[in-house]
């Protein structure tokens, strides 16, 4: 079964409406709070969203958002249906082994971030995929369309 690439407002309302815990990977702690990669999964965890934080550096930070950190997605206990990732085009690759051993049901890159070769990785193995698209903008969109 192939995943599906999600490019259009019709398939994120979807995909939005059916989504309760998102990991995230890249996620920054709060002494980086006004920089992305803090700042809009705050906000998902402000809005209700279940929120798993997996950093990618500072070794030691053991919570953000008040949720211990995994140093890993696939030592996400349970279904994870979004992995938002905060990552370089360039780091993707190395993540790849990670991400498909726990594969979450869709994984989201951010804006600015896209790889269709990974994409297509994710695709193949039955992931869905989106890519170069804000989740905090997309979610306050849809919310606003409610």
């Amino acid at each position: 079964m192939r995943g599906e690439l999600i490019q259009d407002h019709r398939q994120i309302d979807r995909l939005l409406s059916g989504i309760r815990r998102i990991a995230v990977l890249g996620i920054k702690p709060e002494t980086h709070a006004a920089q992305p990669a803090h700042m809009i999964p705050a906000y998902l965890h402000r809005v209700g969203y279940e929120v798993i934080p997996v950093p990618v550096y500072y070794p030691e930070v053991t919570h953000i958002l008040g949720k211990p950190v995994l140093r890993a997605v696939a030592d996400v206990k349970g279904r994870v249906d979004v992995l938002n990732v905060f990552r370089k085009p360039g780091d993707l690759p190395s993540h790849l082994p990670d991400i498909l051993k726990a594969r979450p049901r869709t994984v989201w890159l951010q804006t600015g971030i896209r790889d269709d070769a990974f994409a297509e990785s994710l695709l193949r193995s039955g992931i869905d995929v989106v890519q170069d698209q804000c989740l905090m903008v997309e979610h306050r969109r849809w919310r606003s369309s409610q």
